[in-house]
This record gives structure tokens, C-alpha cells and sequence, in this order.
């Protein structure tokens, strides 16, 4: 159920453990062991019954707040409270980052403003021998253009070499980029396998060819433990005053399109933040933020009582005893079982 265990993609470090505690261990009659079966390649599979959730806690004027303990948190399952079992204050865990950049005909006045985005994105937020990044796609369908890499000035010769054209397959495009984040993202060195999966959006939010709905498209987000953070392309909310008058420039819309909407969507539904700029040098300090955010996130998982996998989507609600500071997190999660794990 949780992305953070998720068992096909540790299995070796897994195998490695179990025989190193094997070789140390005195021979003895071993406790009788739960439910559980052999995968591929001799995998001890277990149906862990753990949701684990990534949240941010920021200020009303988007400041994080990095000092609060277990202590300040309730955590609510379909609007039951939950125990926590385990919580950590804010990591500074690798980055694994699907940018997606939109190159539909809709845009194609806007794709300079989109490729110079997503290179003062990704310079500002990778950090070489430690976070990675792949580059995708889309028009009629997604396309990976560039495998998961740490090398800012390779990617960034990719996204220069982008043209506009075709159909808007925005909802195709999440779904395949939250699996590369899933199945695909390379392991860090070191005992630790953990990493935040985060997915850059960056186009006006329409979508005309999609074989996906948008539900299918936040559910598989959902399911990969990816946060989705969007930067709106749409330029039709902004006046002629404004335009002309760099005084007037602002960050934020006052009339979102429907577009917009859909970006808002995206990003609250997995925890993130969608972003309205006119200028990119509205940018820089929004991913100044973005980086550091995802640095500090806290992390809690709870074991929702008596709750077997049945397939269905159940709500999170993470209160806080703060008044003045929100708390950005998935909305919920769909309950399943590992793949090939015992009933």
C-alpha cells in the first residue's frame, strides 16, 4: 500500500539482510513467523498494513515551520484517529524529480518561458552525487526524452532542443511519470533506500487527447508517493496594465482558468503547490522554496485499525495544535495490497 515499502524495488537489500542476520544468529527454534509467501527470486513477501505519509507544515505566508515533535500532530483515517506509529522531523533525503514539460501546439508561444523554467528549476534544486532527474514530454502522447540523470547541463541541453506542436496529453503524462518515478528511480548508496518523489508540471493544464481521466492520474500519483508541483503556462488572466507595467507585476492570479484549476487539483491532491507567474523571474525564489520544502518534510505512518487492503480510497487529514500554520499533505490513498502479498 505505502510507496515507502515498496518491496520489488528493495528486494536485493532485503535478501542481503536476511542473510547476513542468518550467518549471525545461533541456531534455534524460530518464533512462528506471520502470514507470508515467496516472491520471485526467494523475496519474502508481507501484507504490511502501513500508510506513510509526507507532509509540509508551513506559515499563511508560506514559511516553514521545522520545530514541532510528534506531539503536535493527530492524524485522522476517513475522519477516525489513528495512532502514530512512527514519526520523523524534517530529512534531507536524495531527490528523485519527473519534470514534465508541456509541448502541446497550446503552448507554443510559451515554450521559451517553459525551458527556462524548468532549467532554473532543476539548477536550483539538484544537487550533483545526490538527487536525479528525467525529462518528459508531451503532445498527442508522453515521451521520455532523458533517463534519470544528475547532470544539470546535459538535461538542460535537452530541454533547449524541444519544439512545440500536436495534442495535449496532460493526464497520459502524469500517470506514465509517477510510474518512471515509482518502478524507476535509481537507489541512493548507503543502507538508507529512501527518497522523495517529486513531480514538476510545467503547461497551461489543459488536456484533448489523454487515454487516462484525471482520476487515473492522481490515483497513480497517489499510489507512488509522488508530490506534484505545477507551474501554470496560461498568460490569459493578465491585463494590459500589468503586462506593460513592471510595477503592477504580481504572483498570483485573480481568475484562474479552468486549466488552472486542474493544476490546483493536481498539486493539493498529492501534497504539493501549483505556482501562477507571469515573468520567470517570478521563479527563482518559488523554487528556492520548492527545494528546500522537500528537504524538510516531516514523514508519520499509522496503521489504520482492523483495515485490510480492500482496493478503496480512504481519506487523510493531518491536524495540527497550531492555529496559525497549515499543513500540506495527500488528500488519501488507495488501500492495496503489495503485489503477490499474502491475503
Amino acid at each position: 500500500m505505502s510507496p515507502l515499502i515498496n518491496w520489488h524495488k528493495h528486494k536485493r537489500s532485503y535478501l542481503f539482510a536476511a542473510l547476513v542476520r542468518a550467518q549471525q544468529s545461533q541456531p534455534q527454534a524460530p518464533p512462528a513467523p506471520p502470514p507470508e509467501q515467496t516472491g520471485r527470486e526467494g523475496a519474502i513477501i508481507r501484507n504490511v498494513n502501513l500508510v506513510d505519509v509526507l507532509f509540509s507544515v508551513v506559515t499563511k505566508r508560506e514559511k516553514l515551520v521545522t520545530d514541532l515533535n510528534k506531539e503536535n500532530f493527530k492524524v485522522f483515517d476517513d475522519n477516525v484517529q489513528q495512532e502514530i506509529n512512527s514519526f520523523s522531523q524534517p530529512t534531507d533525503l536524495p531527490l528523485r524529480i519527473g519534470m514534465v514539460l508541456d509541448t502541446s501546439n497550446s503552448i507554443r508561444d510559451r515554450l521559451k518561458f517553459e525551458q527556462d523554467a524548468a532549467i532554473d528549476f532543476l539548477f536550483n534544486a539538484l544537487r550533483r552525487g545526490r538527487d536525479q532527474a528525467f525529462l518528459m514530454t508531451f503532445d498527442d502522447g508522453p515521451q521520455i526524452i532523458k533517463d534519470f540523470t544528475g547532470d544539470g547541463g546535459d538535461l538542460r541541453d535537452t530541454i533547449l532542443k524541444q519544439r512545440a506542436g500536436g495534442g495535449t496529453s496532460l493526464y497520459d503524462a502524469i500517470y506514465a511519470a509517477s510510474e518512471q518515478l515509482l518502478n524507476k528511480s535509481p537507489l541512493p548508496p548507503g543502507s538508507n533506500p529512501d527518497v522523495r518523489r517529486v513531480l514538476v508540471i510545467i503547461s497551461d493544464g489543459d488536456d484533448n487527447s489523454s487515454n487516462r481521466s484525471r482520476g487515473e492520474a492522481i490515483e497513480m500519483a497517489q499510489r507512488a508517493g509522488v508530490i506534484i508541483y505545477a507551474i501554470s503556462t496560461s498568460t490569459e488572466w493578465v491585463n494590459q496594465d500589468q503586462e506593460k507595467d513592471p510595477a503592477k507585476r504580481i504572483n498570483r492570479k485573480y481568475e484562474k482558468g479552468e486549466g488552472d484549476h486542474v493544476l490546483d487539483q493536481l498539486a493539493a491532491e498529492t501534497g504539493g503547490r501549483a505556482f501562477f507567474p507571469y515573468w520567470i523571474d517570478d521563479l527563482g525564489q518559488s523554487f528556492l522554496d520548492i527545494g528546500d520544502e522537500l528537504r524538510h518534510q516531516y514523514a508519520l505512518a499509522y496503521s489504520p485499525a482492523g483495515r485490510i487492503p480492500d482496493g478503496k480510497y480512504h481519506t487523510i487529514r493531518i491536524q495540527v495544535d497550531r492555529k496559525d500554520v497549515i499543513v500540506r499533505a495527500r488528500k488519501g490513498y488507495y488501500s492495496v495490497a503489495m503485489p503477490g502479498a499474502a491475503k
